[in-house]
């Protein structure tokens, strides 16, 4: 749930609240309308609110198999999108030269900490939110696979 809920709060503020070095809200609000910028935070914090929903539907008792299925899909899409957008041009320059002038723009005075590769650097708090968003999946994994094995354990002492 803090995963989720670090997540929220990067969905809802990042574009629109100044945070400091790591954010330029003047600059994405140059590179986006008002509009895009609201469809996007509307969609992005929609995401994040139907599985926080779903976590509290389900809390303190067992997950049904399409909730652990859709708890592990779909924020594992999300970060595939980061992946895409971020990760893969930076690593790998696959699409950097397409992508790097517009981050440039929108995020080149904000603060980073990793090196400039492919002309481009993932922001610090993008970051935050890509390994919060990879902890949440590995940790609702962990915890559903151990979930299981206790449930065996639990089956076989009471048979």
């Amino acid at each position: 749930m803090a995963g989720y809920g670090i997540i929220f709060l990067f969905m809802l503020l990042h574009d629109w609240v100044p945070l400091g070095s790591l954010n330029d809200v003047s600059a994405v609000m140059a590179d986006r309308s008002a509009k895009e910028l609201l469809v996007v935070t509307a969609i992005g914090v929609g995401q994040v609110l139907l599985l926080i929903g779903l976590i509290l539907l389900f809390i303190g008792k067992r997950y049904p198999l399409w909730a652990k299925l859709w708890l592990v899909i779909h924020p594992s899409f999300i970060f595939g999108g980061a992946l895409i957008a971020w990760w893969i041009p930076y690593l790998f320059g696959i699409g950097a030269q397409e992508r790097a002038p517009r981050y440039q723009e929108m995020f080149g005075s904000t603060h980073s900490f990793l090196p400039v590769m492919n002309g481009m650097v993932p922001n610090t708090i993008h970051f935050i939110f890509h390994a919060t968003l990879l902890l949440s999946i590995i940790l609702t994994i962990y915890i559903f696979l151990t979930d299981r094995k206790k449930a065996e354990q639990h089956q076989g002492i009471t048979s």
